[in-house]
């Protein structure tokens, strides 16, 4: 409990006295601490961050939104078990599964079947207009490319204009995860559960699609296949899911340039690359 504000101990030892740290689960590349603990013998997972994360705010709204009930309902996600937002600390139920992540069942097509099947049921309870709110997320991508960043200067210059020539994603706006991924996914058994909400948000289900697209699609194109069967349709527009990999490109080589993730930044150049090739044919993408 080290790791924990005083307050955040606080609120710990008033909902869960005598609660041990059974394992520290963060990643360490930003503020957010992730506890596996034990409660009076059940499992539990703390998530704490310091005030200037606003991914703490996106996974209180998901829980208390209800949208997650969905999958939490059927043990497919975590029930939330207490939150204080002064705080900024939450506890959810440890669910059952081995992290997909760096697992043979990152690119195993029955897993991604059902991570689409899941994945359509979350999109599905709720939509909105998008009302111009998606030039929004081009304005963010922007700001990623004044921020630093090792983007060579040509490339910049041509992601510029790239994301002011593309028109916005017009798609309705639905509940999104935002970090759909195997690094958020625990199987078991063939199971898949569903972990992390700190980057949901009401965006056009497309962008639910981008982190896979990127990774493990291009190491097990049958995955793709297996994913769209499971969640029952392709609704990628070519011109609109340029703009979403384009932005998720720009926002992948900064954010991991400025934590210093080399691995990952050098992933957001290859999507810069591979983005910006398409968007030089775009007119044969279009038809």
């Amino acid at each position: 409990m080290d790791r924990l504000t005083v307050d955040q101990r606080a609120c710990l030892a008033g909902w869960m006295p005598g609660a041990e740290v059974v394992a520290d689960l963060s990643w360490n590349l930003v503020d957010t601490v992730v506890l596996h603990a034990r409660d009076r013998g059940r499992e539990v997972v703390v998530k704490a961050t310091a005030p200037a994360n606003h991914h703490f705010g996106r996974e209180a709204e998901a829980y208390e939104s209800g949208l997650v009930d969905v999958w939490a309902s059927a043990g497919r996600a975590p029930r939330l078990l207490h939150l204080d937002h002064d705080a900024r600390i939450l506890v959810v139920d440890r669910l059952p599964g081995e992290l997909a992540y760096r697992t043979p069942a990152a690119t195993d097509p029955a897993v991604h079947r059902r991570a689409g099947e899941l994945l359509r049921a979350f999109h599905d309870q709720v939509s909105r207009p998008s009302e111009g709110t998606d030039a929004a997320a081009t304005r963010r991508a922007m700001a990623w490319l004044d921020s630093a960043h090792a983007i060579a200067p040509d490339v910049e210059a041509r992601l510029r204009f790239a994301l002011a020539s593309l028109p916005p994603v017009g798609a309705p706006l639905v509940p999104t995860h935002g970090d759909w991924q195997p690094r958020n996914w625990l199987v078991e058994r063939g199971e898949v559960r569903v972990i992390d909400f700190g980057r949901f948000a009401f965006r056009p289900a497309v962008t639910d699609f981008a982190r896979l697209a990127a990774q493990e699609w291009r190491a097990a194109p049958a995955c793709e296949d297996a994913f769209l069967d499971g969640y029952g349709c392709d609704p990628r527009h070519p011109s609109e899911w340029l703009l979403v990999r384009l932005r998720e490109a720009i926002g992948t080589a900064a954010w991991a340039y400025q934590v210093g993730d080399a691995p990952f930044e050098a992933q957001g150049h290859r999507m810069i690359a591979e983005a910006l090739a398409d968007f030089d044919g775009l007119d044969g993408l279009d038809g």
